[in-house]
């Protein structure tokens, strides 16, 4: 196969694994902008996380509440874990990189606030024990999975809404992941301006 039907094959597959995955993930979106609308309403704000490909999607999900997404209005509580490179950095000399995101959660953290944690595998540490961490605070997660879940499935519990990706592929995951997020972006603002 050359280079041109490699790059037709990749959209190819995009499409047919979005449309696969359209019915049995649209409730859990749905189910998912309610929780965050309820938690902005509480004036609770969303924390996210998640490693390389998936802390850019947690950095990309803030960006669009705090500034905006299609439509003009005022900015969302929202807070990336990704981005503070001092804080990441001594977490991780000073306890373990398995903690990174789970100290800024206890720290942060609210009841009225989400976890939106993200996590093509299902297997990360860190997003586990962040996972950990919100319920201690008794905050809600989201989780944005790939696979069967991993580990992760396993410690959410039945106020959490998961968001599983059923796909081998980590690129085809993060394709839907990000398209969930718009979803999310899109149905948020929709509740709070109407549509």
């Amino acid at each position: 196969m050359d280079i041109e039907e490699r790059i037709k094959q990749h959209f190819n597959d995009s499409a047919a694994l979005k449309i696969n995955v359209r019915d049995t993930l649209t409730g859990p979106i749905i189910q998912a902008a309610h929780y965050i609308v309820d938690a902005l309403m509480q004036d609770g704000k969303v924390l996210s996380c998640g490693n390389g490909g998936s802390a850019g999607d947690a950095q990309h999900f803030s960006s669009e509440m705090l500034n905006r997404f299609e439509r003009e209005r005022p900015g969302l509580a929202a807070m990336a874990l990704t981005t503070d490179a001092s804080t990441i950095t001594s977490i991780g000399n000073d306890y373990s990189f398995e903690q990174i995101f789970s100290k800024q959660v206890r720290a942060l953290g609210q009841s009225q606030d989400i976890l939106l944690a993200i996590s093509t595998s299902g297997n990360s540490k860190n997003v586990i024990e962040a996972i950990d961490a919100a319920h201690e605070r008794s905050m809600r997660v989201i989780a944005l999975t790939g696979r069967s879940g991993g580990k992760l499935a396993s410690k959410l519990n039945e106020n959490d809404v998961h968001l599983c990706v059923e796909s081998s592929s980590t690129a085809r995951i993060q394709e839907v992941h990000l398209l969930i997020i718009h979803c999310l972006c899109d149905a948020i603002d929709c509740e709070l301006l109407g549509i």
